[in-house]
């Protein structure tokens, strides 16, 4: 096919693209682009601007309400835009940066910026976004401030100080989360003294022991007392937090796990109707199973992020890149990927055998969730759509989530994350649980680059199986309120429209 003048300057632009993103840049100025190339990509969809200057990549065809692209950049922009204008003059409130040490996986809406430079303006960003400079008169040492994704947060004990109590109240889990990040009470008590912070120092003491670590909160209080400060404990959490036992500093991913498995599964539980029990006939209930097989998989959740690829650029520079005209590749990925569902739910049939046999069912996720992943893409990788190595495991990169604020954890805290949920599906009694919290967590750590919607529900399906429940379809036309319902759980820590829309759909199954 013929390349046309637009298709060879799209290329040349693409291949600029791809260039700034594999150096790291996941925000683009206009500087770093020429002005025909930023012009072509910004026609073709795969750049979207965020204010005058600045521009975040895109994929064609998505709409401008789509907040995924800004969900998936905003860190980004924050330290891009602040560190131009105040170079490093800067940091964030002690709230955010409280969140960004629990390692939450939302932004405010709001973010503040405080700096000697700032000028008391606002900036209006794109999906409700605002960034708020604050004029302030000097910064804390520069030992006193991290860097957290990008962004110049204030070290986690100085934070912690400055949070006010309301914070408590509005981000309790957070707050937990962060308070189990410290080692000791050392760095605390030191910031305590420095800034004559009594009433401070009883509010941070209550919140140390509500949240189980008693020997921090008796080390702040037996510091500043020695010192001679008069100082009255107070708790400043709403309602008392679930205290987690032990003591040694963890992930805070897993804290964050743990603490949303427990404060949600009481709820899943009361949408539910009692277990059926294993079934008795084990061929019959497999044979029921596979009855649902045609009844299509919801398409993956997924989005592997805005990267442009060399196979792209190759498409474009050939001149067959036409994606109004060219469905071939797609209808190709489209029969192979029903090829790699059957596979995988053959490979799903197996392990519920497994566990209606007796084997505990968290086990059998554990070690044949990996097999799910290879079994639902192999067909891809031996068309030549994916390479061996993308079956090798976890992804190793960023992905997002379309149309969502609640942005996947790093790579590395997958890694945590994952032995934590086999951990806790194999550690919980009930089957509507495992299936619930298991498949929205699943979603919620996004461990592969694809596949993570279909995954979830292979997991959510094994987990019924194991209390008798039905194989339960999610139907393409309850498509919104199922993301909707997944979106409350992520960003809102509302798991009860999850619970609600899974229940009502498996009844749905039963009948």
């Amino acid at each position: 096919m013929k390349q046309t003048p637009a298709q060879r300057y799209l290329a040349e632009a693409l291949t600029a693209l791809k260039k700034l993103q594999d150096s790291g840049k996941a925000v683009i100025k206009s500087s770093d682009l020429s002005r025909t190339h930023r012009e072509s990509l910004v026609s073709n969809g795969f750049l979207r601007l965020i204010i005058k200057g600045w521009y975040m990549p895109s994929k064609p065809g998505e709409s401008s309400g789509d907040s995924t692209p800004w969900f998936a950049a905003i860190k980004d922009f924050v330290s891009g835009y602040c560190n131009e204008r105040f170079g490093e003059q800067w940091h964030v409130s002690a709230d955010y940066s409280v969140l960004l040490h629990a390692r939450a996986t939302l932004s405010p809406k709001q973010m503040i910026v405080h700096s000697p430079l700032g000028k008391n303006g606002m900036l209006n960003l794109p999906n409700g976004c605002t960034v708020i400079d604050y004029k302030v008169k000097e910064l804390p040492p520069s030992d006193k401030v991290e860097i957290i994704d990008g962004i110049r947060s204030l070290s986690l004990p100085l934070a912690l100080i400055r949070v006010p109590e309301s914070f408590y109240v509005n981000f309790a889990q957070d707050a937990q989360i962060a308070l189990h990040q410290l080692r000791d009470a050392s760095d605390l008590n030191r910031e305590l003294l420095a800034g004559n912070h009594s009433v401070v120092a009883g509010r941070l003491a209550g919140a140390l022991r509500a949240s189980g670590r008693k020997d921090l909160a008796n080390d702040v209080i037996a510091t500043m007392r020695a010192a001679g400060y008069q100082v009255i404990e107070t708790n400043p959490f709403n309602a008392e937090p679930k205290l987690m036992k032990f003591n040694r500093v963890q992930s805070p991913y897993v804290l964050r796990m743990r603490l949303m498995w427990d404060a949600m599964r009481e709820d899943v539980i009361s949408y539910f109707p009692p277990e059926p029990g294993i079934p008795t006939d084990i061929d019959r209930f497999i044979n029921a199973v596979e009855e649902n097989y045609k009844s299509d998989a919801y398409h993956s959740l997924s989005i592997e992020g805005y990267r442009v690829t060399a196979e792209l650029i190759e498409k474009v520079a050939s001149g067959d890149w036409s994606p109004d005209q060219n469905a071939s590749d797609a209808d190709a990925k489209n029969a192979l990927s029903a090829h790699g569902y059957w596979l995988a739910h053959n490979e799903v049939k197996r392990t519920i055998r497994e566990i209606l046999a007796g084997k505990n069912p968290g086990t059998a996720f554990r070690d044949d969730h990996g097999s799910w992943y290879r079994q639902l893409f192999a067909p891809n990788v031996d068309a030549g759509f994916l390479k061996p190595a993308d079956l090798a495991g976890y992804r190793a990169d960023k992905v997002f989530i379309r149309n969502a604020s609640h942005v996947p954890p790093s790579q590395e805290a997958v890694r945590d994350m994952m032995p934590e949920l086999c951990a806790r599906l194999e550690a919980e009694p009930s089957a509507a649980v495992r299936a619930v919290l298991g498949h929205f967590m699943f979603v919620f750590i996004h461990p592969y680059f694809d596949g993570n919607g279909r995954l979830g529900r292979f997991l959510m399906n094994a987990m019924l199986a194991s209390g008798g429940f039905p194989w339960t379809i999610i139907r393409v036309e309850h498509r919104s309120a199922y993301m909707s319902a997944l979106e409350s759980a992520s960003s809102g820590n509302d798991i009860k429209p999850f619970a609600e829309f899974i229940a009502k759909s498996m009844a749905v199954n039963r009948h």
